[in-house]
C-alpha cells in the first residue's frame, strides 16, 4: 500500500528544491542496473533529510545502511566545512559503483564509507554525532538505536526509514518485519529521554530528538 498517491507525490517533488544532477543519475542508475530500487530514498525523501541536515548544520553524520549513497550525498549537502559523514553498509557488491558515485561528489572527501557490520563497527566508532540517520535491515533498529544513542549529543537527532512500511504498521500486518518495526516505534514512544514525530513521509520518517 502506497502511503501518498501518485499524483500528490509527484505534486511534492514539484514544489520542493529540484533534484541535482548527480542525484538524479544515482536514482536512474540504481533503478536500472541494483536490486530492489525501491530501497532508495529518492527526491522528495532526499530533500526532507537534506533540509534537516542543513538545518543542524551537523559536524559529525552517521548513516546506517549506505545502498547506492543517495541519501548519504544529500545528508553530506549539510554538513560543516570540516565535517564528514560515516557511512557503513554490508553490501560489498556494490561498494564499487558506490565508491566511484562518491568520486563524483563535491563531497568525497567528507564521506567515511564502511563495509561490515554496523553492531561491530559502532561500538568502535569514538565520535559524537549530531545526525544519525538508520536505514538498514529492519529487525536490528533496535540494536542500533541503543547502540548509537550514547553517541548522539544532546539536541542531536536519529532518523529512522521505513517506519510506516508500507502502511501495514496501521493496518495489523503480523509478517516478521512489520512486527519487528511496530515493536521498535513502540520503543521510541516509550522512550522520556527523546522528542519524537513520525513524518508520513515516503515510508514513513521516524525524527527522535534526543533531550
Amino acid at each position: 500500500m502506497e502511503l501518498l498517491t501518485e499524483g500528490l507525490q509527484t505534486y511534492l517533488e514539484q514544489h520542493c528544491e529540484s533534484e541535482p544532477e548527480l542525484l538524479r543519475y544515482i536514482s536512474r542508475e540504481t533503478h536500472l542496473k541494483v536490486a530492489k530500487p525501491q530501497m532508495l530514498s529518492g527526491h522528495y525523501q532526499g530533500r526532507v533529510l537534506s533540509f534537516l541536515s542543513k538545518l543542524i548544520s551537523p559536524k559529525r553524520i552517521l548513516e546506517i545502511g549506505t545502498f547506492t549513497g543517495y541519501a548519504t550525498i544529500c545528508l553530506a549537502e549539510g554538513l560543516t566545512e570540516d565535517g564528514f559523514i560515516n557511512t557503513i553498509d554490508v553490501n560489498e557488491e556494490l561498494e564499487d559503483r558506490v565508491r566511484e558515485y562518491f568520486r563524483r561528489s563535491e563531497f568525497e572527501s567528507k564521506i567515511r564509507y564502511q563495509i561490515g557490520d554496523a553492531a561491530v563497527i559502532i561500538p568502535a566508532l569514538n565520535e559524537q554525532y549530531d545526525i544519525v540517520f538508520i536505514d538498514a535491515d529492519k529487525k536490528n533498529n533496535g540494536t542500533y538505536y541503543d547502540l548509537v544513542f550514547d553517541k548522539v549529543r544532546k539536541g542531536g537527532l536519529i532518523i529512522v526509514d521505513n517506519v510506516l512500511w508500507y502502511g501495514k504498521i496501521t493496518s495489523g500486518a503480523t509478517d516478521s518485519r512489520s512486527v519487528h518495526i511496530r515493536s521498535f516505534n513502540e520503543k521510541v514512544m516509550n522512550d522520556h529521554r527523546v522528542e519524537k514525530l513520525i513524518l508520513p513521509v515516503r515510508d514513513g520518517l521516524l525524527i527522535i530528538r534526543k533531550l
